[in-house]
């Protein structure tokens, strides 16, 4: 339809219905129908569009894959987003996926359509009169990425800011009347590279949108007006320093008098005199600097009671009266040692990322109901802290942040790697300035924004010297919350805080050859000897990674403009692996394996002294890099149904109570020990607390309890109450058991395991133990012998499973991102009452007990066997690829009966209590006239 051409004067009037914000300032609401046209050929420019009126149509605010704009996705689809593992433009396991009408792709969520390069949005407006005497502003709230506007046929400029709004003085350019507003937006990435893979414009999480999302409007308000205040609290002195920028336009010196006015948004928060100054404003850009007294009784705004207030900053001039209502908080977040203080508390950092992913529109919430359904979510799971990897988000994040309570750490939308780079000269350096400005200016005045950094991981040879000028600038311009260079690296001496990787559990790179995976299962380690070699405080970066089976009932979810496609392919993959029945059952096996590592992560930096915090990656699930399923929450931030808030916040919280154990595996002749301390960063320190401990078995039983005498907690961690030292030769069976230390309502567990101290005498006789099948053992099953296989580790051929990367823990952010890195399996499933496993106490999942065996073993593929053949022990595969892997499985051969055990149950097995435990079950089983 010609929808500008055939609209009404009156039509318009109600379009663009006045909308009155206070006295002084009153805006047109612009969102609804606009003119529309893509520009694929980048010609709109040179041919004047913006006189001419587009036959398209779209809704703003909203994207053009919002309104079913854009193309088709094909092979040739220009993506934004590094893709390492490329197989699906080549592989023949992929060409179906590769057919029209059938395209699916691996890599990140799917949107339903693409496009790249610019597009207009055209609408007709009626300037009301009165507005002649007003300056005129064009607020676009979230748009991507950069805009360029026209008034009529007049240019008004070009904006690309990422991370804060685009603002159009259009005073001059807009007279009583109609008018024709033109705003080409172009979501390429051009002379300013912040890189392909920064989460502001990466389709490896929002997708690379190209439209206006939020507010849109124009706004009116005198033209000698407020165009920023900044407030800064100090809290000691209690009161708040006040940064007021007038605009005056015109050739004289006027009088203008600024009354500010701060409430309380806490109920019986205190009363508040008024401040009323008159002072000259000359003409051009004026600074005032203002002190408002908050009273004797200001409230303090933290995690704990985030206390807001309102301050209203009013001018009035003989141009009119304008006003700004800002919400801050009184708070202050600074450097104290190796931590940070709020407040003049130590605090510790308990952090997720959010990524920017918004799997329902592709494109960032600018609602403050779904800001705090997420920041709730995240606060119900311990955590106080939210990293913004790489991009900055709107305005009602940080209204629901500090309504909460969190401390953000906000980026400036880039993270300049993979074909970017940092202090090289390029219009990054100077566009990471303006993105700062704008971000601080719009949001600085937000309790919540606590920590700043330039961005994720930069490259670039002079990035040092390029961040060491930058922190510097940012310090002395502003310091209300604390810096830091990059998140990741570098370590600069001028960082407030060192944000960076080595404190975990797996690094990149270190496959199976990490902590997790190398190390025999125990608590007793910490980071101390990391963090000790920097004298700030030390956050972790990016800690767990670890990687659940993907969940396809959510697949239906995907409800908007990205779709799970890569969910899909996983799926029919496991169906054509005859497994597809199995899904449910390997997301909550997996699950359980998820949580697990991410305690041990999450375990180790409490227990470490001195340690400023860590931040996940993350609670939440990553759609993009190939797909990389690390959260205990799928992408909606919704539970996946093997770990509840409860039971994550039980070793993730302000106090958590914390055992050291050199060890999880015992025998009967030896003593249980742990040492247990707390980590303890409450609103107001423990006192007198009464912790308790007792020692269960699977059924919930208890078998031993203590009580610790009565204490005080301090604000820290590493706090020693004591030991619990119990010994084991009264158990005479293998057993699992568990340690709960609690103290009113906050407790913890850690499960470990007693076997017998000699291997159990076994009459076995029918039963033979071989490494390999020799002739004389063929011979043996062919007679009706029974036989239990297990070979060395490393003697399973490649085509049977000696190429998959098999370690105890799970997948460490997915194989196609990090090139296939080990381990490649997501641990266990079984049947826990398969009569092989009744004397090897188990659950369905993998456990620290298996840790033997999957440090010993190599998977066995069975593909090549028939779907019938079911594993007494499956191991879970990789998604990309759902081989039929199993670790333990039986069969016929001849007259006799076979186990297949993909764990060396032999070598060095005197040292191996859980390898002797394993045969021996095995044994029994074998003997038995179950087999």
């Amino acid at each position: 339809m010609i929808f500008v051409k055939k609209i009404s004067i009156w039509a318009l009037l109600i379009l663009t219905a006045l909308t009155s914000c206070s006295q002084d300032r009153i805006s047109i609401d612009l969102s609804g129908e606009w003119g529309f046209r893509i520009d694929s050929l980048n010609k709109g420019i040179a041919e004047n569009w913006f006189n001419e009126l587009p036959d398209e149509s779209i809704k703003l605010p909203g994207s053009m894959a919002s309104n079913g704009k854009g193309d088709d996705i094909t092979v040739h689809t220009h993506w934004t987003g590094k893709i390492i593992d490329k197989s699906w433009f080549t592989s023949e396991k992929y060409a179906k996926y590769r057919e029209p009408g059938n395209i699916k792709i691996p890599f990140w969520l799917q949107p339903i359509k693409k496009y790249y390069g610019a597009a207009w949005y055209q609408k007709e407006v009626v300037i009301p009169e009165g507005w002649e005497n007003k300056k005129v502003i064009l607020f676009l709230e979230r748009c991507h990425w950069e805009t360029r506007v026209w008034v009529d046929d007049k240019y008004a400029g070009m904006q690309n800011a990422l991370g804060a709004p685009h603002q159009y003085d259009l005073t001059e350019l807009l007279s009583p009347g109609k008018h024709r507003i033109s705003i080409r937006v172009d979501n390429r990435v051009k002379d300013v590279n912040p890189g392909i893979n920064s989460h502001s414009i990466t389709d490896h999480t929002q997708s690379n949108w190209n439209g206006i999302v939020g507010e849109l409007s124009l706004r009116a308000e005198p033209k000698t007006t407020i165009t920023d205040v900044r407030l800064y609290p100090d809290i000691d002195k209690k009161l708040v320093s006040v940064l007021i920028e007038v605009d005056h336009p015109g050739n004289d010196v006027v009088k203008g008098t600024f009354v500010l006015s701060a409430k309380g948004k806490t109920a019986g928060a205190h009363s508040i005199p008024s401040l009323k100054k008159t002072l000259e404003i000359i003409p051009g850009t004026n600074k005032y600097w203002l002190e408002y007294p908050m009273g004797e009784n200001v409230l303090l705004w933290d995690e704990f009671t985030p206390n807001l207030y309102s301050m209203s900053v009013k001018l009035k001039t003989e141009a009119g009266v304008v006003s700004k209502e800002l919400t801050f908080g009184m708070r202050s977040f600074k450097v104290n040692g190796t931590r940070f203080a709020v407040n003049g508390r130590p605090v510790f950092l308990r952090g997720t990322l959010e990524c920017a992913v918004f799997p329902k529109t592709g494109y960032p919430a600018t609602d403050k109901k779904e800001w705090a359904r997420i920041f709730k979510t995240i606060k119900a799971h311990g955590l106080n802290h939210v990293r913004f990897h790489s991009w900055c988000p709107p305005e009602t994040a940080f209204e629901a942040a500090d309504e909460l309570g969190l401390y953000l750490q906000v980026e400036c939308s880039s993270w300049a790697n993979q074909g970017s780079s940092i202090g090289d000269g390029k219009p990054i350096d100077k566009w990471l300035y303006e993105e700062g400005e704008a971000i601080v200016k719009n949001y600085g005045n937000h309790p919540s924004f606590c920590m700043m950094a330039y961005g994720n991981e930069p490259g670039g040879k002079h990035k040092k010297e390029y961040l060491t000028k930058w922190l510097k600038y940012w310090k002395a311009k502003d310091q209300r919350r604390v810096y830091t260079g990059g998140a990741g690296w570098p370590f600069l001496r001028e960082d407030d805080y060192y944000n960076n990787a080595a404190p975990r559990i797996q690094g990149w790179g270190q496959g199976l050859n990490s902590i997790i995976n190398a190390q025999p299962p125990k608590t007793d380690y910490d980071w101390k000897n990391i963090i000790e070699k920097r004298d700030m405080p030390y956050v972790s970066h990016e800690i767990g990674q670890w990687c659940v089976y993907p969940d396809f009932k959510e697949i239906k979810k995907y409800t908007g403009v990205l779709k799970a496609k890569n969910f899909e392919i996983f799926k029919e993959s496991l169906d054509e692996n005859h497994m597809g029945a199995l899904a449910d059952s390997f997301l909550l096996a997996s699950g359980k394996l998820q949580a697990l590592c991410y305690k041990a992560d999450i375990e180790a930096a409490l227990r470490t002294p001195g340690f400023a915090g860590f931040q996940l990656l993350g609670l939440s699930d990553f759609p993009g890099q190939g797909t990389a399923l690390v959260g205990i929450l799928n992408a909606f931030w919704e539970e996946k149904g093997y770990i509840s808030p409860e039971e994550f916040s039980e070793f993730c919280n302000t106090t958590v109570p914390l055992a050291r154990m050199s060890k999880r595996i015992f025998t009967s002749d030896e003593i249980f020990v742990a040492d247990v301390e707390f980590s303890s960063f409450e609103e107001k320190a423990l006192k007198n607390i009464s912790p308790e401990w007792k020692i269960t078995v699977l059924n919930g039983n208890v078998v031993w309890q203590g009580a610790f005498k009565q204490t005080d907690l301090k604000t820290d961690n590493c706090q020693k109450l004591g030991t619990v030292s119990v010994p084991l030769d009264k158990v005479t069976k293998p057993g699992m058991f568990k340690l709960t230390i609690s103290a009113g309502t906050y407790k913890n567990s850690w499960d470990f395991w007693v076997y017998p101290q000699e291997p159990q005498k076994d009459t076995f006789n029918n039963v033979r133990v071989v490494t390999s099948l020799d002739k004389q053992t063929e011979e043996f099953l062919k007679n009706g012998g029974r036989v239990i296989l297990t070979p060395k580790k490393g003697s399973v051929k490649p085509e049977f499973g000696g190429d998959v990367g098999i370690g105890f823990s799970s997948i460490f952010w997915n194989t196609a991102w990090t090139r296939g890195q080990k381990p490649h399996t997501l641990g266990i499933l079984c049947n826990p009452a398969h009569p092989a496993l009744a004397e090897f106490p188990t659950q369905y999942h993998s456990n620290w007990q298996w840790w033997d065996a999957m440090s010993h073993s190599d998977a066995i593929n069975l593909n090549s066997f028939t779907p019938e053949l079911k594993p007494i022990v499956r191991v879970i595969d990789d998604w990309f690829t759902n081989r039929r892997l199993a670790l333990v499985f039986e069969t016929r051969v001849g007259n006799g009966k076979l186990i297949v055990s993909g764990v060396d149950l032999l070598t060095d097995n005197e040292n191996r209590p859980e390898a002797r435990q394993l045969l021996y079950s095995l044994k029994k089983y074998a003997a038995s006239d179950k087999f």
